[in-house]
């Protein structure tokens, strides 16, 4: 079993910076490919970034790219998601994953096995 509590989410004016963690419950996170998304009102839940196992490998949805970078510390069991440049369209409440079955980089939320309770981030314009 694997818990996963994210935290850091907040109210941000546009432009600004947020970065939220993901501290995960577990002794081999490492083994874990991660991911994070977000689901805004009435909108399906979106894949945001993924990240493999070692971070040493990343992915991005367009609308992120250049403006999110996702990382990892495997000796704190966490996964980060530093948000920067961010825009009212980025308003949504946001979930960490991990996915234990091998592989990683997945975009689709069913290929994740365990999600966070997710993290409100408000990006006012």
């Amino acid at each position: 079993q694997v818990q996963l509590v994210e935290s850091g989410g907040g109210l941000v004016q546009a432009g600004g910076s947020l970065r939220l963690s993901c501290a995960a419950s577990g002794r081999t996170f490492s083994s874990y490919a991660m991911g994070w998304f977000r689901q805004a009102p009435g909108k399906e839940r979106e894949f945001v970034a993924a990240i493999s196992w070692s971070g040493g490998s990343t992915y991005y949805a367009d609308s992120v790219k250049g403006r999110f970078t996702i990382s990892r510390d495997n000796a704190k069991n966490t996964v980060y998601l530093q948000m920067n440049s961010l825009k009212p369209e980025d308003t949504a409440v946001y979930y960490c994953a991990a996915s234990v079955r091998g592989g990683w980089g997945f975009t689709e939320w069913l290929s994740y096995d365990y999600w966070g309770q997710g993290t409100q981030v408000t990006v006012s314009s």
